[in-house]
């Protein structure tokens, strides 16, 4: 397998936080990353691709084409707290080697930028939509945990599949710190409501707000991506075969 990151511009970041951003479950993670990377006007600087990821392009009606590829964004904090970098994309990869290959690339690029804190985002599968869902978490330690606890969410029992498990996981190989948000949604299509609670917890432990008026747009062009991938129509025609042939969705 190969992981390779071009790196288009190498910022000077001060004490910065990584979020993960991509597709799975409901989309939640690549929703909220989306608003955030718009409406903090975040400045792409590295982009990542992997001989795990789909082995196709889709051509758009120009003639160009969209490949499957992650990217990586950053945004400087004025008030010097924090810096962001966002993790984004239109895939994971496609089998476990792969994952971990991927993750533990995107890891140790970001720590050699000074980030010792990862926050990965996903979306809990329910089988019914409710107006308030619930919001659980994992974290890499007790302490983290704790933090995580005090900001509203529950304590997630179970898996935590994909990117989003797999970043917690190995951030404590890296000696990182960092926790996941897992939030309802029933997951078969891009939920907005889902991320923008996401959002409201992330901004809760980051201490600072970002206006949620614009979400639906983000919404919006997550599904514009998907169906030009045929994802959506994918998942509803094989909804019993998700696991199986879908298995970068967390």
């Amino acid at each position: 397998m190969v992981v390779i990151i071009d790196v288009i511009e190498k910022p000077k970041l001060n004490d910065p936080l990584l979020i993960e951003g991509l597709p799975g479950i409901g989309f939640v993670a690549n929703i909220a990353s989306l608003h955030l990377i718009n409406e903090l006007k975040a400045k792409l600087f590295a982009r990542v691709v992997s001989s795990s990821f789909q082995d196709f392009a889709v051509t758009t009606r120009e003639g160009s084409t969209r490949s499957p590829i992650n990217e990586l964004y950053y945004v400087k904090q004025e008030n010097g707290g924090k810096d962001l970098i966002i993790w984004y994309g239109n895939t994971q990869a496609l089998t476990t080697v792969g994952q971990y290959e991927l993750c533990g690339k995107v890891l140790k690029f970001a720590q050699d930028l000074g980030c010792n804190y990862v926050i990965s985002i996903g979306g809990f599968k329910k089988d019914e939509a409710v107006p308030v869902p619930g919001i659980y978490s994992t974290a890499t330690d007790l302490d983290t945990m704790n933090t995580v606890l005090n900001l509203g969410t529950k304590v997630m029992v179970g898996n935590v599949f994909g990117i989003a498990g797999i970043c917690i996981g190995l951030a404590k190989l890296y000696n990182m710190k960092g926790f996941s948000l897992l939030v309802d949604t029933i997951g078969m299509n891009p939920d907005v409501n889902a991320a923008r609670y996401a959002l409201l917890t992330l901004f809760k432990f980051l201490n600072f707000e970002v206006d949620l008026n614009n979400i639906e747009q983000a919404g919006e062009e997550i599904k514009r991506v998907l169906e030009t991938f045929g994802l959506i129509r994918s998942i509803s025609e094989e909804k019993k075969k998700e696991e199986q042939q879908l298995r970068w969705f967390i």
